[in-house]
């Protein structure tokens, strides 16, 4: 299933031209540098985040010991992810084109990117142009909504309604993102799976109940105290392949062969 609106640059420019207050755009707790960290240390690793957004994962890849390249093609993603950026960062930002990157071959140990390859229809040609600026031997991540959550219809629904503010192009099951991988030289190292902290549900709704005046706490109580009552079952589970499939991103990491 796909969306007949196709997500285009001006609808990230004008996403992130309003959405200069990150106290208000949920970050994704950490998971990518959480996830990579299990396998090899961030120390020392020059890396590349693809559509860098707010550029939070990159900066703090940073302050593990990366050399980060924050990319992407909307200047005012660009504006904001410098405005965060200390003097002992070492990140930089590349206004650039995900399907042609400004690098020459084998120049990062890992390329990432989240909430970014669903919004297109030729996902393959990325991930090609992305094995190319990888050293050999080095990594992808790649962070996704994951097919079979009801996040999935949701979104549909919404962009449907002309409610959402860009288009969903295409959808991953662990073993559809896995097999895209694998078809273009990576060999598949682990696939993760998590849950969000509040539920997608809570966060539909309290961006709903805004033009009405209402604002609900971004971190409601009753969610931060389940989750921490539940998180050694929800792993146990995630870990697990039909775990993966209730969750509502799932990443994978790969090698480049």
């Amino acid at each position: 299933m796909s969306s007949n609106r196709v997500s285009e640059k001006t609808h990230w420019n004008e996403f992130w031209k309003i959405s200069t207050d990150l106290s208000e755009v949920y970050d994704n707790e950490g998971r990518v540098s959480r996830h990579f960290s299990r396998l090899e240390s961030l120390n020392g690793k020059r890396i590349l985040e693809v559509g860098a957004g707010s550029g939070r994962d990159g900066i703090f890849m940073a302050g593990e010991g990366a050399s980060v390249v924050s990319l992407d093609y909307s200047p005012d993603s660009l504006k904001m992810i410098s405005g965060q950026i200390s003097e002992k960062d070492d990140v930089s930002v590349c206004c650039g084109d995900a399907f042609a990157l400004p690098f020459s071959e084998g120049t990062f140990d890992l390329v990432f990117h989240q909430g970014l390859l669903e919004h297109f229809r030729n996902p393959g040609d990325m991930i090609r142009e992305h094995h190319r600026v990888l050293k050999k031997g080095g990594y992808i991540l790649v962070d996704v909504p994951q097919r079979y959550h009801y996040y999935t219809p949701l979104k549909h629904i919404f962009i449907a309604l002309g409610k959402w503010f860009a288009g969903w192009e295409t959808e991953f099951s662990p073993g559809e993102l896995e097999r895209l991988l694998k078809k273009n030289s990576y060999e598949i190292v682990t696939t993760y799976g998590e849950y969000l902290n509040p539920p997608i549900w809570f966060r539909i709704l309290r961006k709903g109940l805004m033009p009405f005046g209402m604002t609900l706490p971004m971190y409601p109580k009753i969610f931060t105290g389940s989750r921490r009552a539940l998180t050694g079952i929800r792993e146990r589970f995630l870990a697990t392949r039909l775990g993966l499939h209730t969750s509502v991103v799932i990443g994978t990491i790969a090698r480049k062969i």
